[in-house]
């Protein structure tokens, strides 16, 4: 009887994970979940956070999970959130995936990681955090949250309109804050940390009224609330724009899109009884960004995050930022692999991008002095969109807070494929942090422990083993030293030209 006596306490106690067969068990706030064991860690897979955004909880704000019964299996991850190209239909989405060390201590630090994907592709799941939690001792949270038209959409009337990705990701930090000691973590030490959408999704919440207060530290990856692009830069099918769209253009989007169903005066209720496939396929190549953009002007995001980091309207955490030396590599990989880019259209996307000032940009990245027009245009785009707005949103947070940034510069750790000079492309930090499937290869051991090393610290310290800014440290392997970006990247150049 005792035996038993005992066994029913240690499950019934929050934070205390009992030994069962395949794994720990331990309970949430909504019901006990079973882990599986592996070497050195634990992972806790597919655990709800919010109620399924399905029926008429389709475009509300996240609401409560309804309690369980026994034990629930979290040992496979939840299914991805919707999205194009139709590798996902799933509205029973908001799921998270925690991933911690096996030891018994408490009060790990813990990273909540957001991924990336544009606001309308990627998952939790694609993350395997194991190696930082091994070696760098914290917690890690994977989640996932609402993508595309079913995360972003806006209508007249329609609280919330354009921001119910952001509001998924407050209300997994709300899980975190109420469930983090359950497995070993610090509730009162959290770090949002994110890359390129998930990065500018923890921009947006260092601004968002409703964050404040739940996480205490910030990792801003490839994804500064500056980021902008001219017309056909980015993409010759991609307008000019920013991550951000103001709400009543997003609202204007959804009438739109209400108006291509048919949908009379209640436009939402009709589009909540769309199948989720037929949504989709409505939004696919639309080239609306509204539909994959949060909006500003609203509750979650009052004005917009870049308007409200000159203001210095933030939540005053460290924050720890960067990008890659190559950034935009990546996002023209296709165009030159389907057909090699030539120096006529290189010319071509320099005049719609920057019309008159065309010229001055095509004398300060000459095609004669780059191995192809394509990374001509690439080294271009970079520092446009990427390096010098970075740079630029860096000085902003360090002038209210701690700040610490880098440049990642390893060109020649794992990529999507071979046959194309990929460098330190947009997300080639990621295989140094994460096991990574769609990236081929293996990471300097070096540098990846190196940067482990240095994110589990800055999650437990607020501070990094270099200096702050204006400090940028390079991150390759057999460098140990600071880069000037401003020089770089040629950022005074485009002050000049605006």
């Amino acid at each position: 009887m005792l035996t038993v006596f005992m066994a029913t306490v240690l499950l019934a106690a929050p934070g205390v994970p009992a030994a069962g067969p395949g794994g720990a068990v331990v309970r949430t706030d909504a019901g006990r979940v079973r882990g599986v064991d592996h070497d050195g860690y634990r992972t806790f897979e597919g655990i709800p956070y919010a109620a399924p955004p399905t029926g008429d909880r389709r475009w509300r704000a996240p609401q409560p999970v309804a309690p369980w019964p026994g034990v629930r299996p979290a040992s496979a991850p939840g299914p991805d959130c919707a999205q194009l190209p139709d590798s996902s239909s799933a509205e029973d989405c908001l799921y998270l995936t925690v991933t911690a060390p096996r030891d018994g201590r408490t009060r790990r630090p813990v990273i909540v990681w957001l991924h990336g994907g544009g606001f309308q592709t990627g998952s939790g799941s694609m993350y395997d955090a194991h190696r930082l939690v091994v070696r760098g001792g914290v917690v890690v949270v994977t989640v996932n949250y609402r993508l595309g038209v079913l995360g972003y959409l806006g209508l007249p009337g329609l609280a919330g309109s354009g921001t119910f990705g952001l509001q998924d990701q407050q209300a997994a930090l709300r899980w975190v804050r109420r469930n983090a000691a359950a497995f070993g973590g610090d509730p009162g030490s959290v770090t949002l940390a994110g890359q390129s959408a998930g990065g500018m999704s923890v921009c947006a919440q260092l601004t968002s009224p409703g964050a404040a207060g739940l996480f205490h530290r910030a990792i801003i990856q490839s994804g500064s609330c500056l980021v902008d692009w001219p017309s056909g830069l980015f993409h010759p099918k991609v307008g000019a724009g920013s991550a951000w769209s103001p709400v009543d253009a997003v609202r204007a989007a959804g009438s739109g899109l209400a108006a291509t169903f048919g949908c009379g005066a209640d436009a939402v209720g009709c589009l909540r009884r769309q199948p989720v496939t037929a949504l989709l396929e409505a939004t696919r190549g639309t080239g609306v960004r509204a539909f994959v953009t949060p909006a500003y002007g609203t509750a979650v995001l009052p004005e917009h995050p870049a308007t409200a980091l000159r203001r210095g309207a933030f939540a005053r955490v460290p924050v720890l930022s960067g990008g890659t030396l190559d950034e935009h590599r990546g996002f023209l990989a296709g165009i030159d692999l389907a057909s090699p880019v030539t120096a006529e259209q290189y010319a071509a996307v320099l005049t719609t991008a920057f019309g008159a000032r065309a010229g001055r940009v095509a004398a300060t990245y000459p095609v004669a002095s780059y191995p192809t027009p394509a990374l001509a245009w690439a080294a271009v785009a970079t520092d446009r969109i990427w390096a010098c707005p970075g740079l630029a949103g860096d000085r902003l947070l360090a002038r209210r807070t701690a700040t610490y940034a880098y440049e990642f510069a390893e060109r020649h750790g794992p990529a999507p494929s071979s046959g194309y000079p990929w460098g330190a492309f947009h997300g080639a930090e990621l295989a140094f942090l994460f096991d990574t499937w769609w990236l081929a290869g293996t990471p300097q051991p070096a540098l990846a422990d190196r940067m482990i090393d240095s994110w589990a610290r800055f999650a437990a310290t607020g501070r990094t083993d270099w200096s702050a800014f204006p400090a940028v440290r390079t991150l390759a392997s057999g460098t140990d030293g600071y880069v000037d970006l401003d020089s770089e990247h040629h950022c005074r150049f485009w002050a000049s030209i605006g």
